[in-house]
C-alpha cells in the first residue's frame, strides 16, 4: 500500500482525459449500473482497497486545493 504523495504521469494523464473518457462514456450507455454509486458492494476487495489509498496518498492538486 502507497502512503504519501502520488507520482505523477502525463502520460496516463493524457489517456485519462481521453480514451478514457470515450470508453466510460460507451460502457455507460451499455452496461446498466456501470458508474453508478453503490456498485463497490460488488467488489468488496477492491472497495476496501480504494477506500484506504484514497485516505492515505494525495496528489500535487491536493496541496493546492482548499479544504
Amino acid at each position: 500500500m502507497k502512503f504519501g504523495m502520488r507520482k505523477i504521469s502525463p502520460r496516463k494523464s493524457f489517456a485519462a482525459r481521453t480514451k478514457g473518457r470515450a470508453t466510460r462514456a460507451m460502457k455507460r450507455a451499455l452496461i446498466p449500473g456501470y458508474g453508478k454509486r453503490g456498485m463497490g458492494m460488488f467488489h468488496p476487495r477492491r472497495k476496501a482497497y480504494q477506500a484506504i489509498y484514497s485516505r492515505t496518498t494525495f496528489s500535487l492538486g491536493d496541496l493546492f486545493r482548499h479544504r
